[in-house]
């Protein structure tokens, strides 16, 4: 069973060193895939400079969706059994691994999300994001016909059949709810996981609170969009 943990990471040279270090010590059996996304910082060189993962660099900013992407392909191409997402600022700990690991390995789910709030936890280290993410995670459940509580959560593992599907037709403006909604419209089955997560290692986000509020007013129009367009193409993969 081959695992590959991917890293999508934009400018974040004071973690992306931590993050991996992290994922190898607790998980030292996976391979580790950061997708550098066009960033202007050191966090290539400081990637590779671990000797533990290998780096792949984008030549300019694609955003989350086409990091992502990336990673997907790559895990495609090297014929990897399961892949799991880890955000390059750190939040994600790593020692939750083996929480979103066991569904998709144990067979009953496609995908399984790392959920912050599956147990009621209302923490959240901005007022208006976590009011953004209940309405993204309430329109999310509507719309899919499934209970989500943390839509906006990057922390997911997937089957190799669900990596198959994502590279073919991945989201590219608003990826977490969205891939909800094109995982479910093709009948893979979906699991929630509760985790812990922690804030950013170091420096700061780029989503500031009027940011955030715009963020939330888009992807709630995307989810509406989406919902009616979105592709069932499981076929074409199998």
């Amino acid at each position: 069973m081959r695992i590959l943990a991917i890293i999508p990471a934009y400018n974040e040279e004071k973690n992306i060193e931590g993050v991996i270090n992290d994922v190898k010590k607790e998980e030292p059996g996976i391979d580790v895939l950061v997708i550098d996304d066009g960033s202007v910082d050191q966090t290539a060189l400081l990637a590779g400079k671990t000797k533990k993962a290998t780096v792949v660099s984008l030549p300019y900013n694609l955003g989350i969706g086409g990091a992502v992407q990336t990673g997907f392909k790559y895990a495609e191409s090297y014929g990897y059994d399961i892949v799991i997402k880890v955000d390059g600022d750190g939040q994600h700990k790593a020692e939750e691994i083996k929480k979103i690991l066991q569904p998709v390995l144990g067979g009953q789910a496609d995908v399984a999300i790392g959920s912050r709030f599956l147990r009621g936890n209302k923490s959240y280290p901005i007022f208006v994001r976590r009011i953004g993410q209940q309405v993204i995670s309430f329109l999310t459940s509507l719309v899919v016909g499934q209970k989500i509580t943390d839509a906006t959560s990057g922390f997911r593992c997937y089957s190799k059949l669900a990596v198959l599907w994502l590279n073919r037709y991945y989201p590219a403006d608003y990826p977490e709810p969205e891939e909800i909604i094109f995982l479910k419209k093709n009948k893979f089955r979906i699991k929630e996981v509760w985790v812990v997560m922690r804030n950013r290692l170091g420096g700061s986000s780029s989503l500031t609170t009027l940011k955030s509020f715009y963020f939330m007013i888009k992807v709630t129009l995307s989810i509406l969009i989406n919902f009616l367009r979105t592709p069932v193409i499981k076929k074409d993969v199998q």
